[in-house]
């Protein structure tokens, strides 16, 4: 009998599945898979069994962001001229606990927009090791020029269906989510559209009141684009797209949550008025992430870093370069949530919007995706996808 190590055993001090936390325990793996969960006495320490045991250590599946647009020197809205690759990246965001993230394109020039998507697609399609690319986010062009962040307004513009069409045939089955403004002419057309190539109708950047966000709703749009930013602000009488997402339960709210985009207090609102399951934590991140303060872009949109702050020329917020692995932790903090309910904004609730069955929990059957950190401080030790161990920090 070969003598040949082919399960793996992760020991932490406790589990955040996320439903429940669970002491004392472990995680069994068998190649990509986990086959076991569950307290340590539960397990049968054999030979053949490959034990990693943490001291002073949780664990969580490992973190989806679903809204981000570079990291590590990769800008995915200008790939070709990105002065870091897409498989940098990659590499990059296991050193945050990210087994899985959706690059994230903002608008450019029809002809642009479409020759960098393109890239995208085949180089996502390319990519063996690190976190997953798991499809494509499309921010723009159909958004309000009035809330257009720090997107050149130039490149923005009114519904074109033909343009829409032609970047989810170009996306070839990988654009997962597109942002628009409900407001625009032609927006019931545009997620009818989204719809028929299952891209998922997000509302955003925009001044959309009551009825213009129902309208939308009623079509088939289920999530909103960092609430709260790139909209009109909460008002007792005039409502926006802001109000109803906070009291629709139809929609999904995405949350920036780098304690700068969004007030504290607003953090705890969000978290008091949706649903556990409607929250989805992300980093808005860009190619600046976990890189040097200096000068960076977003796409065409030239943007500075001082101190880890990002803003455009013109003084806008521009993306943030806070992680999940530090960001996750404010929904705790300012959210007030338990630490199960926060897990699941970066793990399980992306997971199951993405219709990713198989990821975002740790229960057998899962891909065996898993983030590990050090109590107390938080730090990452550990990054595993796929059942490889993609980052291990140095100090473990």
């Amino acid at each position: 009998m070969s003598n040949e190590k082919v399960r793996r055993l992760y020991v932490v001090d406790y589990l955040v599945t996320p439903d429940e936390k669970i002491e004392n325990a472990g995680v069994l793996c068998d190649g990509e898979k986990i086959i076991a969960i569950g307290g340590l006495s539960g397990f049968s320490l054999g030979s053949q069994l490959d034990l990693i045991r943490f001291e002073n250590a949780y664990m969580t599946p490992g973190f989806i962001d679903t809204h981000i647009h570079g990291a590590g020197g990769c800008d995915c809205s200008a790939l070709e001229k990105s002065p870091r690759t897409l498989e940098d990246m990659c590499q990059t965001l296991c050193r945050c606990g990210v087994t899985g993230f959706v690059p994230t394109v903002v608008a450019n020039t029809p002809d642009a927009m479409i020759s960098n998507l393109g890239h995208l697609v085949s180089e996502m399609r390319r990519m063996k090791s690190g976190a997953e690319p798991l499809g494509v986010h499309v921010e723009g062009p159909f958004l309000n020029p009035c809330k257009s962040g720090s997107q050149p307004v130039e490149l923005l513009s009114g519904i074109d269906l033909k343009f829409a069409e032609d970047i989810f045939k170009t996306g070839d089955g990988m654009v997962k989510t597109m942002t628009f403004a409900p407001e625009l002419k032609n927006s019931d057309r545009l997620i009818e559209l989204m719809l028929e190539y299952n891209v998922i109708p997000s509302m955003g950047h925009s001044v959309a009141d009551e009825a213009e966000t129902l309208r939308a709703i009623d079509a088939g749009a289920t999530r909103c684009t960092h609430l709260f930013n790139g909209m009109q602000p909460l008002h007792q009488r005039d409502l926006g797209l802001a109000s109803i997402v906070l009291t629709d339960h139809r929609v999904t709210a995405e949350l920036i949550i780098d304690g700068r985009h969004v007030h504290p207090r607003m953090v705890d609102l969000a978290c008091r008025c949706k649903r556990p399951d409607r929250i989805i934590g992300i980093s808005d991140g860009t190619m600046a992430a976990m890189m040097p303060d200096g000068e960076y872009h977003i796409g065409n949109t030239p943007i500075k870093v001082v101190n880890g702050f990002s803003q455009t020329s013109t003084g806008a917020l521009a993306g943030t370069t806070t992680m999940l692995n530090s960001g996750w932790h404010s929904l705790m903090s300012s959210g007030h949530l338990a630490e199960t309910r926060a897990a699941r904004a970066v793990t399980s609730n992306p997971a199951s919007e993405l219709k990713l069955n198989d990821r975002g929990y740790l229960r057998p059957g899962q891909r065996a995706d898993l983030a590990i950190f050090e109590r107390g401080t938080n730090r990452l030790l550990m990054t595993v996808v796929r059942g490889e161990i993609a980052y291990k920090s140095e100090e473990q």
